[in-house]
């Protein structure tokens, strides 16, 4: 098979005018990834000597997130097509990238908005492509129904490509094909750039298309062939929200299916939502109604579910998350949260931590077996090992201009409704009474009760498990 160089071009230019969007087509997001990086992760089988997107519409914005976002090591340039004149145009403009237009390197070339395609397909394109040592191949699917698709018309003889017809131009005979054109090639370089010379903006749309450069090579003598998908879902293009939908749906089944395979228990795929950024282990437990998005990671033998939202957030081995939102949190080993508990960015719950029953964290370090089992608001506060905090005590954090911090050493134990006034701080060992304002640090070792809270005694030797004997009601 040939070793000449191979490259990839990216047509991701369009305005998209069916999303009826002003964020740019390409943009859209599918399983938490831009539509056009799904594409681009479609590349990944293969040993490219460069990539080349081709931007238009929103260009700055494209260019900035797959700066941002494109896979570690892979090089990609960006160019241009400042007027949209088509898809031969929006190549003729790649091919401006590369210094010599006689090398005798390949070139693959596929829109922005086929984000179903997988890496083996187009492994599989370029295997033909070189075994067959032709001018150009096609990647072809057969749809049941193939309106508004490009046909494939082959010759009677040889029944290779003749030509590609799009459906606005298409005879009745034409559109009666159901073979169609996934506008996925791979072409020989030196033999596109004088093909695209020849195109004419002579059809229904008045632009240049690409498509015709099949019938100027086959017309020159070069011969042209066809690899059809299995899959005909991955020649799908999406261009309005419902053909979004669907796309994210069949990506969704089959990000569900390959963690299934690979150890994750999910009790109801069909109400499991995982996005194409989320990492889990083996042994993991999903309930009905998981939602995880970002960057999540979820250790193993963790149960998540039911009815949880995870955005950016890690659950430790072990964990029990249920009726949970969850944003830029840390949830560590063998904690307990929920249910309905909201985790708000900057959260960490060390090993065997608890938030329970309608509890708020922000910003907050809860310490390793410390329990805030229900009716509290922790936010801007650190909460040391052992600790107890009664229903609803809360850290008051916002005097009105200023969030302040709370600290609260091992082993504090808050009755119902202490409210903390930050910045405050309650030693190792301290206690509030039921109802207590505490405005001023509290010696270790110290209770205090009333409002605003006033030193009481020093607290005596907890006798209580989880709550049990409290003299002030509301603990765990």
């Amino acid at each position: 098979m040939s070793e000449r160089p191979l490259s990839a071009v990216v047509l991701a230019a369009g305005e998209g005018t069916r999303m009826r969007s002003s964020r740019p087509k390409p943009l859209h997001m599918l399983c938490g990834r831009p539509l056009v990086l799904h594409v681009i992760d479609a590349l990944s089988e293969l040993d490219l000597e460069r990539v080349v997107v081709v931007v238009g519409h929103g260009a700055e914005r494209v260019t900035k997130t797959l700066q941002d976002l494109a896979p570690a090591g892979l090089m990609v340039d960006f160019v241009e097509q400042r007027v949209q004149r088509g898809t031969g145009d929006a190549v003729s403009v790649a091919l401006t990238v590369f210094p010599d237009e006689d090398d005798d390197g390949d070139i693959i070339v596929l829109p922005g908005d086929t984000p179903l395609l997988r890496p083996p397909t187009l492994a599989g394109l370029v295997r033909a492509h070189r075994s067959g040592d032709v001018a150009a191949t096609v990647l072809t699917a057969v749809l049941d129904d193939p309106t508004g698709y490009g046909r494939v018309v082959r010759d009677a003889k040889d029944n290779r490509v003749a030509a590609i017809v799009e459906h606005a131009d298409a005879t009745a005979e034409e559109r009666a094909i159901d073979e169609i054109n996934t506008s996925i090639y791979c072409f020989r370089r030196n033999l596109l750039a004088p093909a695209l010379r020849r195109l004419s903006p002579e059809n229904a749309q008045g632009e240049y298309y690409l498509t015709d450069v099949i019938e100027v090579l086959r017309t020159a003598g070069h011969k042209v062939v066809a690899v059809t998908v299995e899959d005909p879902a991955e020649a799908l293009g999406v261009n309005d929200r419902l053909q979004l939908a669907n796309a994210e749906a069949v990506l969704r089944g089959r990000i569900n299916r390959r963690w299934m395979l690979e150890g994750v228990t999910m009790v109801d795929p069909s109400r499991t939502y995982i996005d194409a950024t989320v990492a889990l282990e083996a042994d993991v437990r999903l309930l009905p109604g998981t939602i995880l998005e970002g960057r999540t990671t979820i250790s193993a033998g963790a149960v998540v579910g039911p009815d949880v939202h995870l955005v950016d957030t890690l659950v430790g081995e072990r964990a029990v998350v249920e009726n949970t939102v969850s944003r830029g949190a840390e949830i560590g080993d063998d904690c307990q949260v929920g249910p309905f508990a909201y985790l708000r960015p900057g959260t960490r719950l060390a090993a065997g931590a608890k938030a329970g029953t309608f509890v708020e964290l922000k910003n907050a370090d809860i310490g390793a077996g410390s329990k805030v089992p229900h009716l509290s608001y922790v936010g801007d506060a650190e909460v040391g090992a052992g600790v107890n905090l009664g229903a609803s005590t809360i850290t008051a954090n916002y005097d009105g201009v200023d969030k302040h911090r709370t600290r609260i050493g091992d082993d504090v134990h808050t009755s119902i409704h202490t409210s903390l006034v930050a910045p405050v701080e309650l030693g190792d060992g301290s206690e509030t009474g039921a109802g207590a304002v505490v405005t001023h640090d509290v010696p270790p070792g110290r209770l205090v009760k009333g409002v605003p809270a006033r030193d009481s005694r020093a607290a005596g030797p907890k006798s209580r498990e989880d709550g049990a004997n409290d003299p002030d009601p509301g603990g765990d």
